[in-house]
């Protein structure tokens, strides 16, 4: 089944590891899909690549999320090109600076905050002002973190970026749900991703870190496809305001022997 025959998705950040993973399930399922890259343009190809030999109809773009003037530009591109976008994932995201507040720069504080957090907004401000009023429904779907809910310390950037992530697609889902607009978060625990480097690099460091995973293994970005499907089309449709979880039970976990 094609379940997103004829919808135009943007999934920013889709160069690479968990939006490249949601491009792909998206395309598959029949969407038109908006590659987005903020600084790898190679790998941003090998997407559009994948894209093209499966026959999926797609367009790239180089897209600073944390820049609301790059987004403006972008989405309006897509618009006058695909004449509507149907499905947002905002994806995009940098990893934590692992530095104490007490000597954190404010300046690693706000790339963290501007990229995972002013990035969803201004892509879901601009994706709402294009929709045609006449056209009802729409999804938009918001890659968070278990770290919306569990902190580590060190990370008050990163944690901060989600948490506030969680509240804000609440908020949205609020505000647009008369209009039939779905917003919901997925949460990805430790996902086998440039984002996780040290785990990718060592398995030493991976099988110490998967000692807190119930399931005893850490996710690949294979885990993430099914549910972005699922929130992206009609199935989803009586769904807003939650988040999925997908991390092999780890945030469940993490109050074990106190």
């Amino acid at each position: 089944m094609k379940k997103l025959k004829d919808k135009v998705a943007i999934i920013t950040g889709s160069d690479s590891g968990i939006g490249r993973a949601i491009a792909e399930a998206l395309g598959e399922e029949g969407a038109t899909v908006i590659v987005t890259y903020h600084s790898d343009e190679e790998s941003a190809n090998e997407t559009a690549k994948y894209m093209k030999e499966h026959g999926i109809e797609s367009s790239t773009y180089h897209l600073n999320v944390g820049d609301e003037k790059s987004v403006k530009e972008v989405f309006r591109k897509v618009h006058e090109k695909y004449g509507r976008i149907d499905i947002l994932v905002n994806n995009a995201g940098v990893n934590g600076s692992d530095v104490p507040v007490v000597d954190m720069e404010t300046e690693t504080f706000d790339l963290c905050i501007k990229t995972n957090l002013y990035g969803p907004f201004f892509c879901s401000r601009e994706y709402l002002q294009l929709k045609n009023k006449n056209q009802k429904g729409g999804k938009i779907i918001n890659v968070s973190s278990v770290h919306e809910e569990v902190v580590t310390a060190g990370n008050a950037d990163y944690n901060a970026s989600k948490g506030g992530l969680k509240n804000f697609s609440r908020s949205l889902a609020l505000e647009l749900a008369e209009q039939g607009i779905n917003v919901n978060n997925i949460a990805p625990g430790m996902i086998l991703t440039d984002m996780n480097k040290e785990a990718m690099e060592s398995e030493e460091a991976k099988e110490e870190k998967e000692k807190n995973i119930p399931m005893k293994r850490a996710g690949e970005t294979q885990d993430i496809k099914a549910a972005a499907v699922f929130l992206a089309s009609s199935d989803s449709d009586y769904v807003t305001g939650s988040t999925i979880t997908i991390d092999g039970g780890l945030s469940i976990n993490l109050g074990q022997g106190a």
